[in-house]
């Protein structure tokens, strides 16, 4: 009787293996290839996405959609109906598609186009003309003419996004929008301040260059954003200063540091906000498209 085959290991059964040659010792990478990896690239599977999780941003005690956003001024309710339909709307970062769709005025965030769109109305955002002599308080102790004398007419608790020094007229954004005041007047932020400034002339070339390179002061440097001369007299000259500094008396220390001290000083602009015709000792309301580009410059 013949003895059964023995299986070889590692084969098939009933079938012997060739006799391997011995194995030589590893070889540096640079003596086979001369530089880079020895091993073949391997095909592999693409790796999947994870799927991104549905966010219901649905509030069933909230307010319709299209219907705050007419309230708020971005159009009429089928305007904005269709800004919904076509994906333009997006609800605390979730684009909304439904018209359906109710959310909660207070605590939800809306952007329309990558605009941030208000919707709550007890915000109030004013643009005031501070004249001369005027205080930035909203209730100087010692009794001083001060910004509250000039808001009798408005109820709500307003406090002013930074501060113009008595001797400094012009624009100056009155709020109760703490979120976005905090982040217009933070230097991180970068949002700019544009100043008129009347100086002693001639201005010397020099001047913006110095400005923009960084003068020291004596709590420390500071350098201009932009600097141009609009005018030139006799005797004295207007100035651009653009910058979002906010230390106190920025623009006039900085303007005598370089030998040209400031005459007189108003602040013409704040971001994307103008002064414009505003008459001194008044205000006015930001539209729906300026409070929207405040928040834009604002990184909001």
């Amino acid at each position: 009787m013949t003895p059964p085959r023995k299986r070889a290991s590692g084969g098939r059964p009933g079938r012997s293996q060739a006799p391997q040659p011995a194995r030589r010792g590893k070889q540096s990478r640079t003596s086979r290839t001369g530089s880079g990896s020895t091993k073949r690239s391997q095909p592999t599977r693409p790796i999947a996405p994870s799927p991104t999780p549905d966010i219901d941003v649905h509030d069933p005690d909230g307010v319709r959609l299209q219907k705050l956003l007419a309230a708020a001024g971005v159009g009429s309710r089928r305007q904005c109906e269709n800004l919904i339909s076509e994906g333009r709307v997006q609800v605390d970062g979730v684009t909304v598609t439904e018209l359906g769709v109710r959310i909660n005025p207070l605590t939800q965030i809306v952007h329309v186009d990558g605009d941030r769109v208000q919707l709550d109305e007890s915000r109030v955002y004013l643009a005031f003309n501070k004249p001369l002599g005027v205080v930035t308080s909203m209730d100087d102790e010692l009794g001083r003419t001060d910004i509250s004398d000039f808001l009798q007419s408005r109820t709500e608790r307003l406090f002013h996004v930074g501060r113009l020094d008595a001797d400094t007229e012009g624009l100056l954004l009155l709020t109760n929008d703490g979120d976005l005041a905090h982040r217009l007047q933070h230097p991180r932020y970068g949002v700019l301040k544009t100043y008129l400034a009347q100086v002693p002339g001639p201005v010397a070339r020099d001047v913006g260059k110095r400005l923009r390179a960084g003068v020291e002061l004596e709590d420390g440097p500071v350098t201009v954003d932009s600097f141009r001369i609009v005018d030139s007299q006799p005797g004295k000259a207007l100035v651009e200063v653009i910058l979002h500094e906010g230390r106190k008396h920025i623009v006039r220390r900085m303007l005598a540091e370089v030998g040209h001290p400031v005459i007189s000083l108003v602040r013409t602009q704040v971001g994307p906000i103008r002064l414009g015709d505003t008459r001194p000792g008044r205000w006015r309301a930001l539209s729906a498209a300026e409070v929207a580009a405040l928040y834009s410059a604002a990184g909001m």
